[in-house]
């Protein structure tokens, strides 16, 4: 049975009630979703739609109105609403009042948003290799140089690379292949 904080009907923290520390607003058992027990397709069924990822960069960029966001990311007006509730729904997001009459709401990343930001980084580094012509945007370290980040091992300090990584297996019933046979 939900606790106080939480919502009956989604089990989810209620509007503007932060998850406990260490327990995502939507975590949910990864075998709970179809296919392979996953935490990429688990992380894509909150965040995985076009609209859901260029509303984190806007608020990355300050951007946190929603007139602002409809601009810059050019969704539908509706759309975008519908993104908003299920970003804030899912702890992604937070609405942050800016004005009581009428009530006008920001937004801003919770923990959950901000822990995205390497992902839209890798997204651009990516996009800006293989999608574009030109980077339209350039990141800058305060070093002045370009931005190029690498993935690091926090305990070690040596670059992620496939060759210096291994996978284990924690789904039951699951192997690097997919499901093992019943016997």
């Amino acid at each position: 049975m939900p606790d106080s904080r939480t919502t009956a009907a989604t089990g989810r923290p209620a509007a503007g009630r932060p998850a406990a520390a260490g327990s995502p607003a939507t975590a949910r058992p990864a075998a709970a979703l179809p296919g392979r027990p996953c935490s990429v397709a688990a992380g894509l069924a909150l965040v995985g739609d076009k609209w859901s990822l260029l509303i984190v960069r806007e608020l990355i960029f300050n951007n946190h109105r929603f007139d602002q966001l409809a601009r810059n990311t050019g969704a539908p007006r509706d759309r975008l609403a519908a993104r908003l509730g299920a970003l804030t729904e899912a702890g992604v997001i937070e609405r942050v009042p800016y004005n009581e009459h009428p009530p006008r709401f920001e937004y801003h990343l919770t923990e959950s948003g901000r822990d995205l930001i390497p992902v839209i980084g890798a997204l651009r580094t990516w996009g800006d290799k293989w999608a574009v012509d030109q980077p339209p945007v350039v990141i800058r370290h305060t070093c002045g140089h370009p931005l190029d980040a690498v993935p690091i091992c926090r305990t070690c300090g040596e670059e992620l690379k496939p060759r210096t990584l291994t996978v284990e297996v924690n789904a039951p019933g699951w192997d690097l292949h997919g499901p093992v046979p019943t016997q």
